[in-house]
């Protein structure tokens, strides 16, 4: 069978397969048109607009209010399954010289306004308060796919402790580059990804005194060298002998802390070694990595393999404005964390299928052209939304629309925080 059916096919026994973890509930039992897999189907579907547009046009015939009904039938964790099974069942091969690459970042999604709820956050800078899911997730930069994800509620959002949490529950087979900003820089996490097998790590970490006490000694040059040092959480007169770097740990641990100095997860003491790679940016400003990768990885390697994660910043924009999960179809945070999981299904399909698309190159011409991956996922969610569409057809019209691909196109980050936009006009769930 070929690559693009063998793709479509683990999506429909992924949903299948999640779909026998829904809340058995009378009535589901009912002949109705919106059975559990057409529920799954119609959210990892869905787009930004009316929902009773998106049902119009995927041929069910119920009323919005009778989907948000069904929703709450069904807790998030089964658009977690799908999300899960799909991963397993298709294999990514995209490398690195051998190395799979993961990007860790973070990101906010907004939710309609509810002082009651897990989600709202409320402090000097925003008095009124707002509603925020933040999403953590391991992404593949090379196959451009979502590996794995955690959700947590914006107060209690903890970016080390899920990337922490993402590691010890998968299960690397093949060697592995976690790269990740400077929002991850930990000795806790660094003692994570070492005593991971087949993972190495790429960390961004701060090169003033406010960073770690060993790279805060080092010159402000390019420079590419090894440090050694203990950690530990006692201060016994052995411990400041040796010089160790000793750890304000409390007895009871805090799973919400986000300060480096907050938690420790490994024995006292505990001896650490590792690369610290410092180059120089086209701006002038120096840029400083922590990594446990080999020596035959250059200074210009990892400076290549450090500028390969701004993807995942891409990404982002895309799984927001692309897939359009700024526009979501539910108020609660529940019914938020289903469309943030479909949503990654989603891109996931999209992304796979476009690696089969064949995009014819001009003869001449300045540029070389790529799938245009805003087109390719409407194409593919009316594709999912559709049980009986073909999937040459799918192919075909993706490769139709085309973009050229421009190189060092650059542009000021418009950093501002972003409210959520009013959906009167879609549905109140």
């Amino acid at each position: 069978m070929k690559k693009p059916y063998l793709i479509v096919s683990s999506l429909k026994r992924a949903i299948s397969r999640a779909a026998e973890k829904c809340v058995k509930d009378k009535s589901f039992s009912r002949k109705s048109p919106l059975t559990k897999e057409a529920l799954i189907r119609l959210l990892i579907g869905a787009e930004g607009g009316s929902l009773d547009k998106i049902l119009h046009a995927a041929g069910i015939n119920v009323t919005a209010s009778a989907v948000s009904q069904r929703r709450a039938q069904v807790a998030p964790e089964v658009f977690r399954a799908v999300f899960d099974y799909f991963n397993a069942d298709c294999l990514d091969d995209d490398f690195f010289r051998g190395y799979r690459l993961l990007a860790a970042d973070g990101t906010t999604v907004n939710l309609p306004r509810n002082p009651k709820a897990p989600s709202f956050v409320q402090n000097a800078g925003i008095p009124k308060g707002v509603n925020q899911l933040h999403l953590t997730p391991l992404y593949d930069i090379l196959s451009r796919t979502f590996v794995d994800a955690i959700i947590q509620p914006e107060p209690k959002k903890d970016e080390i402790g899920a990337l922490a949490e993402m590691l010890k529950r998968n299960t690397f087979s093949q060697k592995t580059i976690i790269i990740a900003d400077r929002a991850f820089e930990g000795y806790n996490l660094i003692a994570h990804c070492l005593e991971k097998p087949n993972v190495d790590f790429l960390i961004r970490v701060k090169s003033s005194r406010s960073g770690m006490r060993e790279v805060a000694k080092l010159p402000m040059l390019e420079l590419d060298c090894t440090i050694s040092f203990t950690i530990t959480t006692t201060q016994t007169n052995e411990d400041k002998k040796h010089g160790y770097i000793h750890l304000q740990v409390p007895k009871k641990s805090k799973a919400g802390s986000k300060t480096r100095r907050g938690r420790w997860d490994f024995p006292s003491p505990y001896p650490m070694r590792f690369r610290i790679c410092r180059f120089q940016l086209n701006n002038g400003e120096f840029e400083t990595v922590a990594t446990s990768l080999p020596p035959s990885f250059t200074l210009a390697d990892i400076r290549e393999l450090y500028s390969l994660r701004w993807s995942v910043e891409t990404c982002f924009r895309d799984l927001k404005y692309t897939l359009g999960l700024v526009n979501l179809h539910g108020k609660s945070d529940a019914f938020a964390a289903q469309e943030i999981y479909a949503n990654l299904t989603a891109f996931n399909f999209a992304s796979r299928i476009c690696r089969e698309a064949i995009v014819r190159q001009p003869k001449e011409g300045v540029y070389a052209y790529k799938v245009n991956f805003k087109m390719a996922v409407a194409l593919c969610r009316e594709f999912i939304r559709t049980p009986k569409a073909d999937v040459d057809k799918l192919l075909n019209d993706i490769a139709r629309y085309t973009v050229p691909i421009r190189p060092g196109r650059q542009d000021q980050r418009d950093l501002r925080v972003k409210g959520f936009p009013g959906f009167v006009y879609r549905v109140a769930a």
